[in-house]
């Protein structure tokens, strides 16, 4: 008798990161903290790019950006090359059923991705995506099911917190001076992180109570890095970090902490090797199992990162090793591009202190060893000219592996899509469409 295939719950919020309590900082998300202490969490887990639309398209195709063809915002025009390679349609081909609640954020058609089912609701805040995920668990969806929960938070605007004196005790991200204006912005964000931990609780809860949770298959991540300046839309790990919590069939289970380089490219063939089904050529991940099996230690002694384009264009690619950071840009603006860099608090406090007229290295090299931050440039230090040139080169072979436009000179947006000035201060500038 061929054993019954888990349900499929893919949970994702928006620009995350990792800041929530499993990662050890102080935001209360008690769901999640539960659900890595039930699953597995890891710790080294990275976005393939740190941009809301190619970061999901990026996870749901198992392919790079720009083999995908989502370069940059599905809102702005931009849009994969093929929707028949989203997962669900392989999912499809072995008995799934597919649902949609909340954000997906590849298009701007309604459902170009194909869903059996799509919720209704308008807009994507927890506490309309919560209760309509409630409802469909309750009333019950044809198993098994792909069910994507896609939640609004932690994206800005935040919520407000609900008492300004919790600024008085809040500490803001690494990358950023700590300044009452930029502790108001960071308790805003935990505000909205709390909301999101309780919407979270209401699909989980679900789970439980409709004797779903053993044969379900949770995957809890977020898109990118937070709303911050010098961290969504950036290739330091502030940017591409993200959280990864998984729960059930496969092995994930039991409190597990992985300190494996993953990528969130290699869900897909993850799924693919829990269901023993066979994996479609374009897979450019690797599954994880291995890592769970204990049959290696790693499944990765590199990833891989890309931008191209945000609300302007900034072509930049990265290379991580466990030890380093490679970061290289492909443009010839001098300065910040500003409008990819949500307006915020926090962003104003750096204006007011020169950040517009600050310049950008055409190259970045970390040790993250000794400069977990990432503040520290070495590109231009001689004692580690080796690993320079040695990033150098794999960055480039990965680029000639995966056909990457850059490659042929700057890569050209598709008609239509509506873009920024790199000049520009604000993503609520006006725009042009080209």
């Amino acid at each position: 008798m061929q054993p019954k295939r888990p349900n499929i719950l893919y949970i994702h919020s928006h620009d995350t990161g990792r800041y929530v309590q499993p990662y050890g900082h102080a935001i209360q998300t008690p769901t999640l903290q539960r659900l890595a202490e039930e699953g597995v969490l890891f710790r080294k887990a990275f976005c393939a790019a740190p941009t809301c639309s190619p970061s999901r398209a990026s996870l749901l195709t198992g392919q790079y950006a720009h083999c995908n063809g989502m370069l940059g915002l599905a809102h702005r025009g931009f849009s994969l090359h093929d929707y028949r390679q989203h997962i669900l349609h392989i999912l499809r081909k072995v008995g799934y059923y597919s649902a949609l609640i909340g954000e997906e954020h590849l298009s701007k058609a309604p459902n170009a991705s194909g869903y059996d089912r799509v919720s209704k609701i308008e807009g994507y805040q927890a506490a309309l995506v919560a209760p309509t995920a409630l409802e469909w668990l309750n009333t019950g969806l044809p198993q098994p099911f792909f069910l994507s929960v896609g939640f609004f938070e932690t994206h800005r605007d935040f919520l407000r917190p609900s008492m300004l004196k919790d600024a008085n005790y809040s500490l803001p991200p690494a990358p950023l001076p700590d300044t009452p204006q930029t502790r108001l912005d960071i308790s805003a964000f935990k505000m909205s992180a709390r909301e999101l931990d309780r919407g979270i609780a209401v699909v989980l809860d679900a789970l439980d109570a409709n004797g779903l949770a053993e044969n379900t298959l949770v995957i809890c991540t977020t898109d990118h890095g937070i709303a911050f300046p010098r961290m969504k839309a950036n290739l330091t790990d502030h940017g591409i970090g993200v959280m990864l919590m998984m729960r059930g069939p496969g092995g994930f289970s039991g409190g597990r902490v992985c300190d494996a380089l993953v990528s969130q490219i290699d869900l897909f063939p993850t799924i693919c090797d829990v269901l023993n089904i066979d994996a479609p050529r374009w897979l450019q991940g690797t599954s994880m199992l291995p890592l769970l099996r204990k049959e290696a230690e790693h499944i990765h002694d590199a990833i891989f990162a890309e931008v191209t384009y945000h609300a302007a264009y900034e072509p930049t690619r990265a290379v991580r090793t466990q030890r380093w950071k490679y970061i290289r840009r492909f443009d010839h603006h001098l300065g910040p591009v500003l409008p990819n860099c949500d307006d915020s608090p926090s962003k104003d406090v750096l204006l007011q202190h020169g950040w517009r007229e600050r310049s950008r290295p055409f190259e970045q090299l970390y040790d993250l060893v000794f400069d977990p931050n990432e503040a520290c440039n070495m590109a231009h230090d001689s004692s580690v000219a080796v690993v320079l040139e040695e990033l150098r080169t794999r960055l480039d072979d990965w680029m000639r592996w995966s056909n990457d436009p850059l490659l042929y000179g700057p890569v050209a947006p598709p008609p239509g899509a509506e873009l920024n000035s790199p000049d520009q201060l604000s993503p609520s500038h006006p725009t042009r469409f080209v």
